[in-house]
């Protein structure tokens, strides 16, 4: 008989998550159960229970982990386009991809819709928690902090709002299916461009 191998809590609660990640993305927000995730990573749903406490922990719990990771992926593009490594536009895609292909978009509707109220909890504060570590950067280079709450802001609404509703609206309007990312990227290179204006 197989034996399990013996995870830390730490690595039990790290494989849950990134199992419900693949979940969220192959099957939608409401596919990722205790059971689900339980099965997938051959835990118990006890065992499972016991780290999230509910299905709407482990969803609040996902929310978090995946903010977390997509403020990772954010932060080093911003810091790249800074130093002349990357473009506005990777800033734009990665932003919108985690809304988007990410699941994010559709699982923190998802909460809201079942009545998870804090469901965007984590990503609001993992975002902003992001922005307060861009803005001093932003200020030693001659921005102003609040244009990086503002264009943040911005940016996770338009990111948001594409992935719920981008495809459908660009195309009633007649519009591109990019359009919404083209509009994130002008607000970026304009403000780099104000940003290196001469005083």
């Amino acid at each position: 008989m197989a034996t399990r191998k013996r995870l830390s809590p730490e690595e039990s609660r790290l494989a849950a998550l990134e199992a419900a990640r693949a979940l969220l993305i192959e099957a939608g927000p409401q596919a990722v159960t205790l059971k689900a995730v339980a099965a997938r990573i051959g835990r118990t749903h006890a065992n499972l229970l016991h780290h999230f406490g509910s299905a709407a922990g482990l969803q609040k719990a996902l929310a978090g982990y995946l903010a977390g990771t997509v403020c990772d992926t954010i932060i080093d593009a911003v810091r790249a386009t800074r130093a002349g490594l990357g473009s506005p536009r990777e800033v734009v895609d990665l932003a919108f991809d985690a809304f988007d292909k990410e699941g994010a978009g559709a699982l923190a509707s998802w909460m809201i819709l079942t009545g998870n109220e804090d469901a965007l909890t984590p990503i609001v504060e993992t975002i902003h928690n992001l922005v307060d570590e861009i803005a001093p950067e932003e200020a030693e280079h001659g921005g102003h902090p609040m244009q990086v709450h503002e264009e943040t802001l911005a940016l996770v609404l338009m990111a948001m709002g594409d992935a719920l509703i981008g495809s459908a609206l660009s195309r009633s309007l007649g519009l591109p299916e990019t359009a919404a990312r083209d509009r994130a990227e002008r607000m970026l290179v304009n403000s780099i461009a104000a940003l290196n204006l001469p005083e």
